[in-house]
């Protein structure tokens, strides 16, 4: 722990690592883990497992308080070093972002119907705001929104297409970005619906998140005026309130993974045997392992940077960006060096440091790929630059 962390997020972050360890791991390599995620049964037993340990949700106390970021870096990570294991305790993406966005924007008749079946472990969610490309519609540029909102009486009607949807398919809680007159607007829906149809989950490279990826057709969703999230209009400002922190997460729970592929990787090299020693004698080998010692150490400061920034109020959209880039990147070094250490190994299902490797590999893209990240930092530093050259000459250093 660092001296921003607390002796409770530590305790709770160690009842979350020996339970993943001893109870999540052994799931691993069950058939219910397929290509679009866990299965439900399988999600639905590993969450029983956690609620009689005591740790379902556990970086949202018993009164609702969160953690601090800060400490949830601790139990998140815990809770990455088994691809299943931020399932099992319900801190997956995207459910944890949108347990926080609720938490912080939602009514208290909102927070009783569409928040509390998900921090109960009962429901999972998913945000739907990414639009397909062909339409034209709003991918990392949100301004692109396509998906429309038309008042009606006392309701809205919805209409559009989503795609990337992360766990649509069983889904109970939505929460969809649609275009009203006033702007970009939040609401909420109860899933499934009929009028949310899912053309098609994606075959895509990860294979962590229950339900998968989808493309989603809304058509004539009625919802009632109730089942809006804040007012018309405030969408970009809500969903600024879940980005960072839920891109922060992301990195949390990956860390998590490449430590533990870290670990296999590590005691590979130490068992295994080539040209009469170990092969983490041999410095090709040993040299790689040394690396990722500073790769993780490098994240885990990132992190925990980013965390107290959050902690202190701030609203951390900068510093996000730049430990989203700079720990994703490093992590695919990580899982990369480990699949290379442990040769043939390390391609085959037999461990799970390929499934992390591809894991990882798609975080460089989601929640902003590194280079909408870098467009939207080298902004800021003209914005920096063209501050700090508008002052008069007399001031000038």
């Amino acid at each position: 722990m660092t001296s921003t962390q607390s002796e409770r997020g530590g305790a709770i972050a160690a009842a979350v690592e020996a339970f993943v360890r001893a109870e999540v791991a052994p799931y691993e390599f069950d058939p219910r883990c397929g290509s679009h995620g866990p299965s439900g049964d399988l999600v639905t037993e590993l969450r029983e497992k956690a609620r009689e340990a005591g740790l379902m949700t556990p970086h949202i106390l018993d009164n609702g308080e969160h953690l601090s970021h800060c400490d949830t870096a601790l139990v998140l990570r815990a809770a990455g070093l088994s691809p299943l294991g931020p399932v099992a305790v319900n801190v997956m993406a995207p459910d944890e972002g949108n347990m926080f966005l609720l938490g912080k924007t939602a009514s208290d008749e909102q927070k009783r119907r569409f928040l509390a079946p998900i921090i109960s472990g009962e429901a999972r969610s998913a945000f739907f705001m990414t639009e397909p490309a062909a339409g034209g519609g709003a991918g990392s540029d949100p301004s692109l929104l396509k998906t429309t909102a038309i008042r009606d009486g006392n309701h809205w009607i919805l209409n559009g297409r989503k795609a990337f949807i992360t766990g649509a398919q069983g889904a109970q809680v939505g929460i969809i970005m649609a275009r009203t007159e006033e702007g970009a607007s939040l609401f909420l829906a109860n899933l499934p619906d009929p009028a949310i149809r899912t053309e098609r989950v994606l075959d895509t490279i990860d294979s962590s998140m229950p339900g998968g990826h989808a493309i989603v057709a809304i058509e004539n969703l009625r919802l009632a005026a109730d089942q809006m999230l804040g007012a018309p209009g405030e969408g970009f400002r809500l969903a600024q309130i879940r980005l960072a922190p839920a891109r922060l997460t992301h990195c949390m729970r990956w860390l998590g993974a490449c430590t533990r592929a870290h670990e296999i990787a590590v005691d590979y090299a130490c068992r295994r045997k080539a040209f009469g020693k170990a092969i983490v004698d041999h410095e090709g080998v040993g040299f790689m392992l040394a690396d990722n010692l500073i790769d993780l150490k490098q994240c885990e400061l990132m992190i925990d940077w980013c965390a107290s920034v959050l902690d202190a109020g701030e609203p951390g959209t900068v510093e996000s960006s730049m430990t989203k880039v700079a720990v994703s990147e490093a992590l695919m070094r990580v899982a990369d060096r480990c699949v290379q250490v442990m040769g043939g190994t390390g391609v085959s299902g037999d461990t799970i440091v390929e499934q992390v490797f591809r894991e990882v590999r798609a975080f460089r893209i989601y929640d902003g790929p590194s280079e909408v990240h870098r467009w939207s930092l080298a902004k800021k530093v003209k914005r920096d630059w063209v501050s700090s050259h508008s002052a008069p000459e007399e001031n000038a250093p």
